[in-house]
């Protein structure tokens, strides 16, 4: 019978440990905690809902706690998640069919991750790497650790230090994520002690491309997009397997901090690119931005549209209301207010569009 053991690494987590827990842990058959130093009431929370509860003194490595935890499960079959991740959905007899299924594979959670930016919601979906059997994988890297393979002949290939798509499913449970939620002050407290440590790992291992992807990464969460493209372009100078989630990331993350960065005739640069990513409404409509920015709008339109006819997107969106939107707002720059008005109504209750339509009619 296959049993599940819920790994959490915590640290002064009283704010949303609660949430988290009080929906996954009727699911799980054993709920390990490794606390790295609290000194809220983050151990009280825990404790309503398990006893195996460990303290681990931090040593500035996110593997080295990730592995420490999955040392005190009794279930060979591991799920990871953090505490600002908030079960929304899941199937646990399915999930544990699929295990049987997949008993060397990763299984790969859904993430709905879910911030404010200047007033405006987003919400952006991707696939993380959580459930895995211990006998197998385990965790690598100090900051943004990756589950990676445990070097035997029974292990499954594991390119580059960031799993591979063949040997990975998905799993029926989704997760709404709150990590990238708060002001740019209290974001930049978070990436301030990431980007320390992820310096620690560029510096012994210059040459890893992932590493220099988070670095850019965390550049791009404090608004810093300068520094951002930076990293996001020395990551591109390696030769990269565009299969790979974070480097079609990496290339939509470096596109973005152009464009912020008002760096806009270099962003054109990415149509060099576009067959290889031609497959994504997130990539299509990144494109689209980028030619709209710089007067390229008959062209522009014509990606919006593009990206509208695609079935699926990471950003929510991208392939509707905000294809539509930017459409309308190109429209309405050329006084035609026609199409501006078309375009604006077929972005149903999207804010911005019905306000533009209050405007124009």
């Amino acid at each position: 019978m296959i049993k599940i053991s819920l790994c959490m690494i915590v640290k002064n987590e009283e704010a949303n440990l609660e949430r988290c827990l009080e929906g996954i842990a009727n699911y799980m058959d054993e709920i390990i905690i490794v606390d790295t130093g609290s000194s809220d009431q983050t151990k009280e929370i825990v404790s309503r809902y398990t006893n195996k509860i460990y303290d681990f003194t931090w040593i500035n490595d996110f593997s080295a706690a990730r592995n420490y935890s999955i040392s005190k499960a009794s279930n060979e079959y591991i799920l990871v998640l953090d505490s600002d991740e908030f079960t929304q959905n899941i199937d646990i007899s399915e999930m544990k069919r699929l295990i049987g299924q997949n008993p060397k594979r990763i299984g790969r959670l859904l993430r709905l991750n879910e911030y404010t930016r200047n007033g405006m919601l987003y919400r952006y979906k991707e696939r993380v790497n959580r459930l895995f059997s211990k006998k197998y994988y385990h965790y690598e890297g100090i900051i943004h650790e990756q589950v990676t393979c445990i070097v035997s002949e029974n292990a499954v290939s594991n390119a580059g230090g960031v799993s591979g798509i063949d040997e990975t499913y998905p799993i029926p449970l989704t997760v709404l994520h709150s990590g990238y939620e708060g002001s740019l002050e209290t974001r930049r407290r978070k990436t301030q002690r990431n980007i320390n440590l992820l310096k620690q790992a560029h510096e012994q291992n210059p040459d890893d491309p992932y590493i220099l992807y988070q670095l850019g990464k965390s550049y791009y969460m404090e608004e810093d997009y300068a520094s951002a493209c930076d990293y996001f372009g020395q990551a591109l100078y390696f030769d990269l397997n565009p299969r790979l989630e974070y480097v079609q990331d990496l290339v939509e993350s470096y596109g973005y901090s152009l464009l912020n960065s008002e760096q806009y005739e270099t962003a054109l640069q990415l149509l060099n690119i576009y067959d290889e990513f031609a497959y994504s409404a997130d990539f299509i409509f990144l494109i689209a931005l980028i030619l709209m920015n710089n007067g390229k709008f008959n062209e522009a339109i014509k990606e919006f549209l593009n990206a509208s006819e695609q079935r699926e997107a990471k950003m929510e969106g991208v392939n509707g209301y905000l294809a539509y939107y930017n459409i309308g707002i190109i429209y309405e720059c050329l006084g035609d207010k026609k199409n501006a008005i078309k375009y604006y109504t077929m972005c149903g209750d999207y804010g911005v569009a019905r306000k533009r339509l209050d405007t124009l009619t």
